[in-house]
């Protein structure tokens, strides 16, 4: 399967274009990741409304009632629940891994043991954060893509 990367002027709306003989399980996937990778999610910092791309997003903490959402420089808050959010983005590659956190699977660097059963994520962002064991049992099946 040969790839091309065609760059278009400010303006244009950008496609995506899967050409094929047949329609398989690997065209499918690869269908499925593009569109798991758009949309946004609504957000404020400092009184001001933002709109802030899902890939932008490191990982969501919910902490004393309010919601966070973590990209590689900034902190925004959002008025959706941290269960909210699982449902709208279990099909955009973040999962859930503590009671109060969501990280983007896509932002992970590395994976480390911890104590006590729980892990240590290293993300693309030298940010670590801490995964629950109650969850590396679903974090190791989202890894393997089951």
């Amino acid at each position: 399967m040969d790839v091309r990367i065609e760059t278009i002027g400010k303006g244009c709306e950008e496609l995506v274009l899967i050409r094929c003989c047949e329609v398989t399980e690997e065209v499918r996937e690869i269908a499925n990741f593009v569109k798991s990778r758009q949309g946004s999610l609504s957000c404020t910092m400092d009184s001001k409304r933002y709109e802030i791309a899902v890939t932008d997003v490191c990982y969501i903490e919910s902490v004393d009632g309010k919601t966070f959402l973590y990209t590689n420089e900034k902190v925004f808050e959002t008025a959706y629940r941290i269960y909210e959010l699982e449902e709208m983005l279990k099909t955009k590659h973040f999962l859930r891994i503590s009671k109060a956190m969501l990280v983007n699977l896509m932002k992970i660097q590395s994976i480390q043991p911890a104590f006590n059963g729980r892990f240590t994520a290293v993300l693309r962002s030298g940010e670590k954060v801490i995964i629950s064991r109650n969850y590396v049992k679903a974090l190791k099946a989202a890894l393997k893509g089951e």
